[in-house]
């Protein structure tokens, strides 16, 4: 096993998530159990209403559950207050969205700072990631553009490098296909599996796509919220 899977990342256990809509209640996710090593490039696949976008929602800190807990790097996230969860996601955690969540008055090389302007980095040191960062995703010459003259798969590869600019240890990945054609959605996965390979940033995808499972280095699949085959290795990345 490589050096990259030694110290799990991410630890769920018995993790559980009720919601109640009138009297009825709707069990989201139950029991599930599952650690993710550091360098990982895990998708979680299962149709819709399976808990995935749940799982995902609980895994970055947006939620909590009803029972069991995460842990990110030893630390339980139900311990956290609301103040040092958003700190956590701040520069712990990145988010790629199903429906992109760019913001249209702001230019390509905007949207990528806006991260780093939360975080209160210096402008040098803003200049210097955001340019790295859409260098990686090959959007170099598109920095002045607006979200409005982009075809979809470059807006998806503007999210990328906003997730990825403030040097997260963890990227959590909704659904990041499913607004493309089947040939830039593979595009996207073929970049996604690049940066985890060589910047090793720890990704966690969730699709209903199989096609997206091809690139991961493991792969799970949930359904009515339980997983059906925790921690199965799908293949070995160099």
């Amino acid at each position: 096993m490589s050096k990259d899977f030694q110290q799990p990342l991410l630890k769920i256990e018995n993790l559980s998530k009720d919601y109640s809509l009138g009297k009825i209640v709707v069990h989201a996710l139950r029991g599930v159990n599952l650690e993710v090593p550091q360098g990982d490039l895990l998708v979680i696949s299962g149709p819709s209403g399976s808990g995935k976008t749940t799982l995902l929602n609980l895994i970055g800190a947006i939620a909590r559950p009803t029972s069991g807990d995460v842990f990110l790097e030893g630390k339980a996230l139900s311990k956290l207050s609301d103040g040092r969860l958003a700190e956590l996601r701040n520069h712990k955690i990145g988010f790629i969205f199903q429906s992109f969540a760019l913001i249209p008055v702001l230019s390509v090389y905007e949207n990528v700072e806006y991260p780093l302007l939360l975080l209160g980095a210096s402008r040098k040191e803003r200049q210097r990631r955001v340019m790295d960062m859409l260098g990686e995703v090959g959007l170099g010459e598109l920095a002045r553009r607006r979200p409005n003259d982009l075809s979809g798969g470059q807006h998806q590869r503007v999210a990328i490098a906003r997730a990825l600019v403030t040097e997260p240890r963890l990227v959590l990945a909704d659904e990041p296909s499913a607004n493309l054609d089947s040939e830039t959605g593979d595009e996207i996965m073929k970049l996604v599996a690049r940066l985890n390979k060589e910047q090793k940033v720890t990704f966690i995808v969730v699709t209903h796509d199989p096609v997206v499972s091809r690139y991961a280095r493991r792969s799970v699949h949930i359904r009515d919220g339980r997983l059906l085959n925790e921690g199965v290795e799908t293949r070995a990345c160099d």
